[in-house]
């Protein structure tokens, strides 16, 4: 039984069709959470529409394009959409606290500590959190780029036994089904880089979200060994249900069976890149199906810059992301010692422990 769920809720489920935040739907997700809790569940819930919020309040037409003008009207927003939310909590008997998570926050070692031990706290206190993206100061290169990334870092957190992205379709068809009307329901997904080509591109008007940013979700999150649901919110009601044992209408991903934890969970999703490796097709195979530790011979270049034990992508030619991992060499060593093998590598940089230039410790796989 699921005893931990993240439930992620959309700018087009909270949206009035008329502009601003619709009573309604909180009024609804409020209703469901209080039920869930009501069973010993625990929830968090990331909840996006600080935008759509502010742009309803200001009472504009449609969001700003410029960051400025999003980030003002999102400082806005943030305000009116959690004194919502501590309305309807407080007619439940529960109590809301706001978390505003800026990608750095995830980042950091320390922060992201900080980040799970006040998540853990709050639950504790039978308190629910309510996070969304700090999108009032959060510049472009670290930000989480939509909340249903944003839900998938925080079921990884504080351990989830679930999660749940509640959105304005069914789930997963085998094509568009606005399109398509024979189009099915996928019911279940067990290997997520086989469905990826059915995901749509761009969301709704005030959202910033598509399928595919569903979809990337719930790779990470199943890789985190937490299984996901993508479900219409028009179905919100049936979740109560569900921890009784009733079937939930939509789409299901189910978790990897090695899951990625610790410090390689960190590495695949947390920490920031601060460049790139570009790798042969040797070394591409030596990584993902040898299970071998990067060495300099397999290096063909190299961009950004860094220092020792930072963060790097490692690409193939084509620059697909294979792995990420901590480099024992800054970007200036790597480019000196690159193609060359290990007994060189160890003549011109002396100091260099081993001759792994990233160790399959400190790598984990992106493919």
């Amino acid at each position: 039984m699921n005893r931990r769920i993240v439930i992620k809720i959309g700018s087009s489920s909270l949206n009035h069709p008329t502009g601003g935040l619709d009573d309604r739907s909180i009024e609804k997700i409020v209703k469901v959470i209080s039920e869930i809790s009501a069973q010993g569940v625990e929830c968090i819930l990331v909840s996006s529409g600080a935008v759509a919020a502010g742009v309803g309040k200001l009472g504009l037409a449609t969001k700003p394009k410029d960051v400025a003008g999003r980030q003002a009207v999102a400082s806005i927003g943030q305000g009116v959409l959690i004194e919502r939310y501590a309305q309807y909590l407080d007619d439940h008997n529960l109590v809301g606290a706001q978390i505003l998570l800026s990608r750095i926050d995830l980042a950091d070692p320390s922060r992201y500590k900080n980040a799970q031990n006040t998540l853990e706290q709050l639950l504790k206190f039978k308190a629910i959190p309510i996070i969304n993206e700090n999108d009032t100061v959060a510049v472009e290169e670290l930000c989480f780029g939509d909340n249903d990334r944003l839900s998938a870092l925080v079921a990884g957190i504080i351990h989830a036994d679930l999660l749940v992205i509640f959105t304005d379709v069914d789930g997963l068809y085998t094509a568009n089904p606005k399109i398509y009307p024979e189009a099915k329901l996928i019911e279940k997904v067990e290997n997520i880089a086989q469905v990826k080509g059915l995901a749509g591109g761009a969301g709704t008007q005030l959202g910033t979200g598509g399928m595919i940013t569903k979809l990337k979700a719930a790779e990470i999150a199943t890789r985190f060994g937490i299984g996901t649901y993508l479900v219409n919110s028009n179905r919100m009601k049936d979740l109560p249900a569900y921890f009784q044992g009733e079937k939930l209408t939509g789409t299901y991903f189910v978790p990897a069976k090695h899951r990625l934890m610790g410090k390689k969970r960190w590495i695949a999703y947390g920490g920031l890149s601060e460049g790139s490796i570009i790798i042969d097709d040797g070394a591409v195979k030596a990584l993902a199906k040898e299970g071998k530790s990067l060495l300099a011979t397999g290096i063909i270049g190299a961009e950004g810059e860094w220092e020792r034990k930072e963060l790097v992508r490692i690409v193939n030619v084509k620059g697909t992301e294979i792995a990420r991992g901590l480099v024992e060499l800054s970007s200036e060593e790597i480019i000196l010692t690159q193609g060359k093998h290990s007994d060189e590598v160890l003549r011109l940089i002396p100091d260099l422990e081993g001759n792994e230039i990233v160790h399959r410790d400190n790598m984990t796989l992106m493919i």
